[in-house]
């Protein structure tokens, strides 16, 4: 039996996560498919980490494997379960819709049956800044409406909040959503921004600048994510008793569920997060300014008082500190001078 599962343990949360977890004296079981998405050696260089500590089982398994995944519920019966994996990306959705499908969908589907077989004790699970879409209200707050998603990597992750909350209502199975904001940090994801910058820079090619620059991003370091994560993981959502239909909060529920921002509740100009690069890095970026790409926004905005008031935590690390740290991660991991 296990006491946590967490699913996409070899990717950047997942992993981050795992080791925060064992380092604190708890059992985790990892599943992962260890899709090459992005470059694998990176996946499996996060697994040989976790492996070190005999507190950690590794399963490779794909989510949307129906019955893999069931008799692994039945067999392991965790009272935590955390869902991290997923396909990612917002511009990979553009081109490869069908993975969102299987991933997203069906396999948040096959965890959710899971959780209900075994009576799970809390589903902690990913969603996305990505679900406030269209909204111009900032910051963005859990208690608005999100219903105008712009991706449908966006509308994946809406869904699952929605299928969530259907289980929650149905089976009375606990779940919290948690809607990260642009994480970065060591062991990142290489599609994103910073990985992608930092490599063009070193080879001295041009990285593309969407928006002419014009963005800003609520940039969360890695370890405030798992820091949040942690917290609430521990605190398990009870049905609001405030909660009323002819005013519903998208927030909190009847049910036993919960929604969370986590982000940096600051935002930062794309062109000053790529000034700080550049003071970290010694050298200057050549940009390639070009037009706002489809299923982008402008402007992402945490608002977080309800995760401070409730496991009085907010996310602090300044992107000074927080590229400072990836830089000098990255320069090790490439063995870079």
């Amino acid at each position: 039996m296990a006491e946590i599962l967490i699913t996409g343990i070899a990717g950047f949360i997942g992993f981050h996560l795992s080791r925060r977890l064992l380092a604190a004296g708890r059992a985790v079981v990892g599943i992962d498919n260890i899709n090459p998405y992005y470059d694998v050696r990176l996946k499996e260089d996060r697994l040989r980490i976790l492996q070190e500590n005999d507190a950690f089982r590794f399963i490779r398994l794909d989510i949307a494997d129906r019955e893999s995944l069931s008799a692994l519920f039945a067999r392991e019966k965790p009272r935590l379960v955390v869902h991290l994996a997923a396909q990612a990306g917002v511009r990979y959705s553009l081109t490869n819709p069908y993975a969102y499908l299987d991933s997203n969908l069906s396999g948040f589907l096959n965890i959710l049956e899971g959780c209900r077989a075994i009576k799970a004790g809390h589903l902690v699970f990913a969603s996305s800044s990505s679900v406030y879409g269209a909204n111009t209200n900032m910051p963005f707050s859990i208690h608005d409406n999100v219903d105008h998603p712009v991706s449908l990597y966006a509308a994946t992750k809406k869904a699952n909040e929605l299928m969530a909350h259907a289980y929650a209502a149905l089976y009375k199975i606990p779940c919290t959503g948690l809607r990260f904001f642009t994480v970065y940090g060591p062991w990142g994801r290489p599609d994103m921004a910073l990985f992608l910058f930092t490599r063009a820079i070193l080879a001295d090619e041009p990285i593309d600048v969407y928006n002419d620059g014009h963005m800003q991003r609520d940039f969360t370091y890695i370890d405030d994510i798992v820091e949040g994560i942690a917290r609430v993981m521990d605190r398990t959502p009870a049905p609001d008793p405030a909660w009323e239909g002819a005013h519903p909060d998208p927030a909190t529920s009847f049910a036993p569920y919960k929604i969370y921002n986590i982000g940096n509740n600051q935002p930062v100009a794309l062109l000053d997060f790529i000034a700080t690069l550049e003071k970290s890095l010694g050298k200057k970026a050549k940009l390639n300014l070009l037009p706002m790409q489809p299923g982008d926004v402008p402007a992402t905005y945490a608002d977080v008082d309800d995760l401070m008031a409730d496991v009085g935590f907010k996310p602090t690390t300044p992107i000074e500190e927080g590229i400072g740290r990836f830089v000098d991660w990255y320069r090790n991991y490439y063995q870079l001078q």
